[in-house]
């Protein structure tokens, strides 16, 4: 048996139904953000809303992204800055990159986008830099000519960024390196460092005909010698550090030659030492042999003393000798000499 209601009852509930209602909506759709989209023109359901809330996706900056993207003309379906969120992406550089391409009229897709972002590259540098080309600068590049002069070379290249070519790509240092490596090539070349300085458009040339830009994220549109400046003479230093070493490996030899030479100067003055040892032992053994022949009486005493007096006279004469070579080898004084080698009288005219 069913109790009676009445009217007033039935409608306290259905208030508190409504009122459960309102709050249980209130609590999971963001209505603030659903009416702010609504009236932006870009509309968002209820439902893609709750289901961004109970996914943990920060929905409050991804519905404002998604407005500035529809205000600014860009057919881009939120469903794809969401999931371009989720995977861990800049959605604002994403967003911003595609309305500075939609206003440059640049053919630049929202997957395009997505993928440069997710690949760790500046979206919104690289459509700035395609449209706006960039200037990058050189150190100072040392090269030597042909004729030895060093000659350092200061460049500036100016790119533009291909949307094209920014995935899986080298970047400006790259250009860099390569630029680095054609001046130092170019001039290599030269014969003499006064071509360069005359003309440093061949720099430039010798560069720019090797496209250096293969395989980077930019197009090289000019390259600039922006300074040279004359180094040292590198291969008149190379020469003189040349005849250094000669010359330290010719001292070293004449050294070597130095020692062995004195080292056969000593060999023979111990062979000299050695013969005069002989010498002396050969004389003891006449002294022996005459006193044996004197005790056998195989020698008598005076043949003894003709023997002494003829050794005697031997060493004078040799005495003589010696003594008449240093009186030649002394020059004459006094003016002319006289006969047998005498002093001559001055002769002071008349």
């Amino acid at each position: 048996m069913f109790l009676a209601i009445p009217f007033w009852g039935i409608l306290i509930i259905v208030l508190a139904c409504v009122i459960a209602f309102l709050v249980g909506l209130f609590v999971l759709v963001p209505i603030n953000v659903w009416f702010r989209a609504l009236a932006s023109g870009a509309h968002v359901s209820m439902f893609r809303l709750i289901g961004m809330k109970m996914r943990k996706v920060n929905y409050k900056k991804l519905v404002n992204i998604y407005i500035v993207s529809q205000k600014a003309g860009l057919k881009v379906p939120i469903s794809e800055l969401e999931t371009h969120l989720m995977a861990g992406g800049d959605v604002e550089k994403v967003v911003d990159a595609l309305i500075a391409a939609h206003s440059a009229k640049m053919d630049l897709t929202i997957e395009q986008a997505k993928a440069i972002d997710l690949a760790g590259r500046d979206v919104v540098e690289a459509v700035k830099t395609s449209v706006t080309p960039k200037v990058v600068r050189t150190p100072w590049i040392e090269a030597m000519t042909k004729n030895g002069i060093q000659i350092k070379a200061l460049a500036q290249v100016t790119v533009r960024a291909r949307l094209d070519r920014q995935i899986g790509t080298a970047d400006t240092e790259t250009i860099l390196a390569r630029v680095g490596e054609g001046i130092v090539t170019a001039i290599g070349q030269a014969t003499t460092h006064t071509e360069i300085l005359a003309d440093p458009s061949i720099i430039s040339k010798t560069i720019l005909a090797d496209k250096l830009d293969r395989q980077t994220a930019y197009e090289i549109l000019s390259i600039d010698i922006a300074d040279l400046d004359v180094g040292t003479n590198v291969g008149a230093k190379l020469k003189i550090e040349e005849a250094e070493a000669k010359k330290k490996i010719s001292q070293a030899a004449a050294e070597e030659r130095k020692a062995q030479a004195f080292a056969l100067e000593q060999e023979m003055k111990a062979k000299t030492q050695e013969m005069q040892a002989i010498v002396l032992a050969a004389e003891s053994e006449v002294h022996k042999a005459m006193a044996t022949a004197l005790k056998s009486g195989k020698v008598g005493v005076m043949d003894y003393y003709k023997l002494q007096n003829v050794v005697a006279d031997t060493n004078m004469r040799n005495s003589l000798g010696k003594k008449e070579d240093k009186k030649d080898d002394r020059p004459p004084r006094g003016g002319a000499g006289g006969p047998n080698g005498t002093p001559g009288r001055p002769n002071f005219g008349g």
